[in-house]
């Protein structure tokens, strides 16, 4: 669908708000602020255990809770989430426990069983009990009995309030039972959504502890006359706070605080692009010289410019600036990041800007702290061949943001008058446009008949 047919006069309104995010995020600098200073809290308190900066992986999952609280809580008394239509809930519907509970018993069928079979997965997945993912295995499995436990009240309370209670899960369920009319589609979208809640969220779990670990033990005094060491300490923090609150984006997909999956992306290009960019598919993003491995016999912007401090300064001052526009395209999202969904249309923050505001700050930090043309190795072809790998890195985020477009396109109308706004508004996006129209040949106009 083009964007030129849906011309639009004003930037639609967002269904995230500003406040949701950046309260996520105070929350969240507030929390790493005690978890560094936890042995003068511990004296001062007399706790017991050891007086110490906490900075252990459990401290690292602890954090996803206190922020993701404290955005719940802005969700629920500021922005009053709860009571928009989108949630699906009517809190005045009074249906009884007896009437809503064959329905509840359904959609718990689907929902444990889906739940069955993204365990089996993870067992089948050699992947998953190696390296960081053990961590992740570890969580998700001490989660495990909890969620089924705490699964049955919770569905037995909103079904007495879902407007209608029959949704994906239900429908799964009434698959498996075969006593209703089940709807094939509703089953495709909740195996989709729940697809991707179980490969990505074992992915942000596993990276969580690395990057906690050295941000709440990182020694900040010390770094701040080296530009290559505070520069590195800053980039640390704002890759913490983007797997943080991205991480609790997976985890709070709760319909009262309408941040729930409507759909995941259907389209099998759109799969394909994003996993590609992930392990275990491919590791060329991910430090190791594999098929997309751009960073062969590099050494990376401070050692190429190690004789200039003035340039180190600006280098590092760039690469901290592009990921903190990396980091705010995460929490900007609030309770509703995650990829290969649409969970409602973003339209502030950096989305003012551009319609991909991570995809364009991330490869624009891979080019600049790698400077993949610039080898140890003095080798043309390592130069070629870095440059043109992580110019296909780039391709395939290309090509991915243009699948999240078509699905988000025929999903919903506001985000159809949000991509038109932005062609012909958005500062970064009409730029892009126009430099993509004038790369593009013209194809010449039917000549009249004569």
């Amino acid at each position: 669908m083009s964007s030129a047919s849906t011309p639009a006069k004003h930037l639609p309104a967002s269904d995230v708000s500003a406040g949701v995010g950046w309260t996520g995020l105070a929350a969240l600098l507030v929390w790493l602020m005690v978890c560094r200073n936890w042995a003068l809290v511990a004296d001062h308190l007399a706790l017991p255990g050891p007086h110490a900066p906490m900075s252990g992986p459990y401290a690292a999952v602890a954090t996803l809770f206190v922020t993701g609280t404290a955005m719940a809580l802005w969700s629920i008394f500021v922005d009053k989430v709860h009571l928009r239509p989108s949630t699906g809930i009517d809190w005045k519907l009074g249906r009884s426990s007896a009437e809503s509970l064959d329905l509840s018993i359904t959609k718990l069928a689907g929902l444990w069983t889906t739940w069955a079979l993204i365990g089996a997965f993870y067992c089948i997945g050699r992947w998953y009990w190696d390296g960081q993912y053990l961590f992740a295995m570890e969580i998700l499995g001490s989660a495990a009995l909890p969620l089924f436990l705490l699964s049955i009240p919770y569905v037995l309370w909103l079904d007495r309030k879902l407007i209608e209670p029959r949704d994906q899960a239900w429908h799964f369920g009434a698959l498996l039972m075969g006593r209703e009319a089940w709807d094939a589609e509703a089953v495709k979208k909740h195996g989709r959504a729940w697809a991707i809640k179980a490969f990505f969220g074992a992915f942000m779990i596993s990276i969580l502890p690395g990057g906690f670990a050295q941000v709440v033990e990182a020694d900040f005094a010390a770094s701040l006359h080296d530009p290559v060491a505070l520069g590195s300490i800053l980039i640390a923090l704002l890759f913490l706070i983007d797997v943080q609150i991205g991480t609790v984006g997976y985890i709070f997909t709760f319909r009262p605080l309408d941040a729930h999956i409507r759909s995941g992306n259907p389209l099998l290009a759109g799969w394909v692009a994003a996993l590609m960019c992930y392990p275990p598919f491919v590791w060329g993003t991910m430090g190791r010289a594999d098929v997309l491995g751009y960073e062969v016999n590099t050494a990376g912007w401070a050692y190429w410019l190690s004789g200039y401090p003035a340039l180190l300064w600006v280098w590092a001052g760039l690469m901290v600036f592009l990921t903190a526009v990396y980091a705010w395209a995460t929490f900007a999202f609030g309770l509703r990041f995650s990829n290969l969904t649409y969970r409602g249309v973003l339209t502030n923050g950096p989305y003012r800007f551009t319609r991909h505001p991570a995809y364009l700050s991330k490869n624009l930090f891979w080019w600049t702290s790698t400077l993949p043309f610039l080898v140890t190795s003095h080798a043309l072809t390592d130069m070629v061949r870095n440059t043109v790998l992580l110019g296909v890195v780039s391709g395939i985020y290309y090509w991915r943001a243009r699948t999240e477009e078509a699905h988000l396109l025929a999903e919903d109308a506001k985000y159809r008058a949000y991509h038109a706004w932005m062609a012909q508004n958005a500062p970064i996006t009409r730029g892009l446009s126009k430099l993509g129209s004038r790369l593009r040949p013209r194809v010449p106009e039917p000549q009249a008949a004569e």
